[in-house]
């Protein structure tokens, strides 16, 4: 009971607070200085975040630090964030493989700093995973994610050309600071839930320059419906159909114990609040409905797919259903199903060892890994 209650309050602060994306945001800006190990030269060029113990590095190109560094995206018009990881022993003259990370929804690109370098670095560090660069766009619609705009899932849609954000601008602007692998194995895209959504929908389409592609409770099928039970319902490849509205603001999509997250929360911020024209561009952006029109084949992208059995968005039936799509077209993917698991920071960090040695796998077999 206690537990659920904790629940309950997590999420009541997640949704209801203007801003999520504030937590930890002093501790960004005041972290104390660490070492960078022997071996790892700085880059004098760009400033970098001090954290205490990470041995490799993490470059600003943001404003969250007292000065504003931003890179411009001639995409969308103005100036946006990022964070740039390089990875201990960084040798500017070496082509490294490269990651791009996609963050959640009502998150930023903070969110890298506060729950992901420093298990990365670790990881690297220790040899568990290859050396990579690993670049943090930010992926809020306005750079101020709220409950208002929770997040652009990296799509180009009425509120701005995101997907070009990331692939164009983002891709230039890092071959122009650094030296990058030129095999499409070497270049990953990594996402979380939202970011989960848009690493597969920028990977399905542009097979061609990522070869990698890893979601970790993504959401793969926006127009999800079990045909008797709702979106809440099980996956079943005998029972379901296909979402053909967003005409309900208030249906509800998300339920965490007394807590309710409604399609206007998600939907209407990115996709917009005319129905029709929302269902097409789902329709358009859509993983399951894009393995066909982009004649996705198998060998073409090494997947990843981990999620819970207990998503409180229901993502497990929209992965269930995305794997299932695989198979009937003889696709090969990486699946994690943890049998507990929710939609939440531990259910990720759960899985963390498992996509490391995934990942790490992958590029040793491609030849990308000394």
């Amino acid at each position: 009971m206690r537990q659920g209650l904790g629940r309950a309050v997590f999420v009541f602060l997640l949704f209801m607070l203007p801003a999520l994306h504030l937590i930890g945001q002093d501790q960004a800006k005041e972290t104390a200085p660490g070492q960078a190990s022997p071996c790892c030269p700085l880059i004098e060029t760009a400033a970098r975040v001090r954290i205490w113990g990470l041995h490799g590095q993490v470059l600003d190109f943001t404003s969250n630090h007292g000065v504003d560094r931003r890179i411009y995206s001639p995409s969308l018009g103005c100036f946006r964030d990022l964070y740039v990881y390089l990875p201990p022993c960084y040798d500017p003259e070496k082509p490294y493989p490269i990651m791009i990370y996609m963050h959640g929804v009502l998150q930023d690109e903070k969110s890298f700093i506060e729950f992901i370098v420093k298990p990365l670095d670790k990881a690297i560090r220790t040899g568990q995973l290859p050396p990579m660069i690993v670049a943090v766009p930010d992926g809020s619609i306005a750079g101020n994610p709220s409950r208002f705009e929770p997040g652009s899932f990296y799509i180009n849609g009425p509120r701005g050309q995101f997907h070009d954000w990331v692939f164009e601008d983002v891709w230039a602007f890092l071959h122009s600071r650094f030296l990058i692998r030129p095999e499409p194995k070497a270049h990953i895209l990594c996402g979380v839930s939202m970011g989960g959504f848009g690493a597969y929908n920028m990977a399905i389409k542009h097979p061609e320059r990522f070869g990698i592609v890893i979601g970790v409770m993504p959401a793969l099928n926006l127009r999800w419906m079990g045909c008797c039970g709702g979106y809440f319902a099980n996956f079943n490849p005998n029972n379901w159909c296909w979402r053909d509205n967003f005409d309900n603001p208030r249906e509800v999509v998300g339920e965490f114990g007394i807590f309710r997250i409604r399609i206007r929360n998600f939907a209407y911020p990115v996709f917009g609040q005319d129905p029709d024209a929302a269902l097409a561009l789902v329709s358009q952006e859509n993983p399951i409905e894009m393995l066909d029109r982009f004649n996705l084949k198998h060998g073409m992208l090494d997947m990843f797919i981990g999620y819970g059995a207990y998503d409180e968005f229901n993502l497990d039936a929209q992965a269930e259903s995305f794997l299932y799509a695989l198979e009937q077209r003889n696709i090969g993917a990486t699946v994690m199903r943890d049998p507990s698991g929710r939609h939440d920071e531990a259910t990720a960090l759960n899985m963390f060892p498992t996509v490391v040695r995934w990942l790490s796998n992958k590029l040793r077999e491609h030849n990308l890994a000394p």
